[in-house]
């Protein structure tokens, strides 16, 4: 009779049958962006001074490409800075124009992210890498720029570009 109930029981609870489906999905690469302001006043000196200096504001590079083992480099370059005609003496050159990235001031997700050594910006320097790389990353810093002014430069509001760019 214990028999008769177990087996009775095993035929309703199993299945008569089954079915498996297999499930596929992609996660696609959204991309490698940088930002940074799009203008800053880093201040004024008196005529004479020979320097100024400032930070430029929050430069972030975001890694959406979900990458194992990724790697960016993102690298900074700049213009002459101007005044009024841009003659000589409205004008100081990149090579007078040095940024140091300073430690990030913010990172997510997983990987190495280490500031470049700086430099004048007269050629493209290293700003910040993301290495060793995990899924999705970001890195921000707070760059300073100084620039050095020739003695012959006039009064006058300059103006320059700094690009920011990461591959």
């Amino acid at each position: 009779m214990l028999t008769a109930a177990v087996g009775i029981l095993a035929a309703t609870v199993l299945p008569a049958s089954a079915a498996d489906t297999t499930v596929t999905f992609s996660i696609t690469t959204a991309g490698l962006t940088i930002s940074a302001p799009g203008a800053v006043n880093i201040g004024s000196v008196a005529s004479g001074a020979t320097t100024i200096s400032g930070q430029i504001g929050p430069v972030t590079v975001t890694d959406l490409r979900g990458t194992l083992g990724g790697a960016w480099t993102a690298t900074v370059t700049g213009t002459d800075f101007t005044t009024g005609g841009g003659t000589p003496a409205e004008t100081i050159p990149v090579a007078n124009v040095s940024y140091s990235p300073g430690d990030a001031t913010a990172t997510t997700g997983t990987g190495t992210f280490a500031p470049g050594p700086g430099g004048v910006i007269n050629v493209p320097r290293v700003a910040f890498t993301g290495t060793a790389l995990t899924g999705n990353n970001s890195a921000t810093w707070d760059p300073t720029l100084t620039v050095a002014i020739p003695a012959a430069a006039v009064s006058g509001t300059y103006t320059g570009t700094v690009t920011h760019s990461v591959a």
